[in-house]
């Protein structure tokens, strides 16, 4: 049995971070019921790339899922999510707000309705403050948060970073934010309201960055591919590729100067401490790149391997789901959909030894569990009310 599975969660988010939110549970057993418009459906339905006339990135982020559709303008699909309301556990939303109090599932209305519901919204930037009726995606909050400030060349413009991290970690936060509220709702057995967002998602993400405006109250500048409290500590090109190493600490840094053949550096006053290898980083790097080019990706993290220093090879994401831990990690996982057939998916991060997680079904087709679901839930309703 999986850790989640007495839990039943009604999914009425699009896109990608309360989708991912959602996800998080069903992969941990919650039955997710995902709440889509008759017309099209979660809008990334329609995003590229496809398999089969089937959104690849839908599919990968809402497996675990039943989905029904529901129009809620319709006083009879807003009375049938209403009877779901009832015997949910958890409600998630990302609506823009004041949407969700437009349609009458708001916050305040829904726990009238169930007052052990937990009820989580994500949006651009929160319910409250002076930007709440904002928009929000990813691409703002970046910008907004201080993340694409510090991201690029030193002497460059800022540059936007390509994974949705605001939206992905937008999405763990309200998990975390979720089990939060269902551990303290076993001690009051009452819900409450899980608000976050994007905007604090990018914010909280900025902790190297936070400290030093805290201490210092200067602007963190941009630093490329430098560290800003450890050195070296970055990619170097190699003579076939790119690596990554992490040999701040002073024996890495004697050990990787040695493997590379430039113990001379040990000894430069300039680079004798950590401290002092920060600071001189930018002539550090110089010093270190051409040793780095004359032995191969390989051939280099053998020998750091080997000497214990921390480092790897830059691999591209073909090569990361042929990578042997990878496959050892159970990180790409078949699943079966009913359209394309056997596809992979991202396996679960998070291995729990005793009631671990599963992909056990595909992300679902729109509509696909509507008679189901409304005949289920709808029963669990009626139970409730007897009682």
């Amino acid at each position: 049995m999986s850790s989640l599975s007495h839990l039943k969660v009604l999914d009425l988010t699009n896109h990608l971070s309360g989708p991912y939110c959602a996800m998080i549970l069903a992969d941990h057993g919650a039955d997710v019921v995902k709440v889509e418009n008759p017309k099209g459906g979660d809008s990334l339905r329609m995003t590229p790339p496809f398999q089969e006339g089937e959104s690849a990135p839908f599919m990968l982020w809402n497996r675990n899922k039943r989905s029904v559709a529901f129009n809620l303008k319709d006083s009879v699909h807003l009375k049938h999510l209403r009877e779901m309301i009832l015997v949910a556990d958890v409600l998630i939303e990302n609506f823009k707000p004041g949407v969700a109090e437009r349609l009458g599932i708001g916050y305040e209305a829904v726990a009238a309705l169930n007052p052990r519901l937990i009820y989580c919204s994500i949006s651009g930037f929160g319910q409250t403050g002076p930007y709440a009726p904002r928009g929000g995606f990813d691409l703002i909050a970046c910008g907004m948060s201080g993340l694409m400030a510090v991201n690029g060349p030193p002497d460059g413009p800022p540059y936007r970073i390509p994974v949705p991290v605001t939206d992905v970690c937008g999405g763990m936060n309200g998990a975390i934010g979720i089990l939060t509220a269902l551990a303290a709702r076993e001690k009051t057995g009452k819900g409450q309201l899980v608000d976050t967002s994007l905007f604090e998602a990018g914010i909280a993400l900025g902790v190297y960055e936070a400290a030093n405006v805290f201490a210092n109250g200067e602007v963190p500048e941009r630093l490329g591919q430098a560290h800003r409290g450890s050195a070296p500590y970055q990619l170097f090109p190699t003579a076939d590729g790119y690596m990554t190493i992490g040999g701040a600490q002073d024996n890495f840094w004697r050990g990787a100067c040695k493997i590379l053949g430039c113990e001379h550096l040990i000894d430069d006053p300039r680079f004798q401490s950590k401290a002092d290898r920060v600071a001189n980083n930018k002539a550090l790097v110089p010093e270190m790149e051409g040793y780095f080019k004359k032995q191969t990706t390989a051939a280099l993290c053998a020998a750091f391997e080997e000497a214990g220093i921390p480092a790897g090879p830059v691999m591209d994401h073909v090569q990361v789901y042929n990578d042997p831990q990878t496959i050892a990690r159970e990180m790409a996982v078949e699943v079966e959909h009913p359209k394309v057939g056997a596809m992979k998916t991202i396996g679960i991060p998070v291995k729990l030894s005793a009631t671990p997680g599963a992909i056990r079904r595909s992300a679902p087709l729109l509509g696909e569990h509507t008679a189901e679901v409304i005949a289920e839930w709808g029963n669990l309703a009626v139970e409730a009310a007897d009682d």
